[in-house]
């Protein structure tokens, strides 16, 4: 296996463990359960599973009117959006 092709297998695993994550969270909300960390779900995002954050937010109808948490993940998906632009730039340039 190449490494972009485990690069994009690592990416899919992240996103797809985010969107889980966000699913666990919302059903220890709804149980009244301890819940995972806003910081923990945001660092997930800025890691990669962005993707995978916004899916669970849309599936869950979780964090979806909490603020700043959902300021801070759009700042997450911006700088992300802004790095790969630039990154295509850099590279195509």
């Amino acid at each position: 296996m190449s490494p972009l092709e485990l690069g994009v297998l690592a990416l899919a695993a992240l996103n797809f463990a985010t969107f889980v994550a966000f699913a666990i969270d919302k059903a220890k909300a709804r149980a009244g359960e301890r819940r995972i960390a806003e910081s923990t779900l945001l660092m997930l995002a800025l890691v990669g599973g962005t993707p995978g954050a916004y899916a669970g937010r849309h599936a869950f109808r979780h964090k979806t009117r909490k603020q700043p948490f959902v300021g801070q993940l759009h700042g997450i998906a911006a700088l992300q959006v802004a790095a790969l632009g630039g990154a295509a730039y850099y590279l195509l340039a």
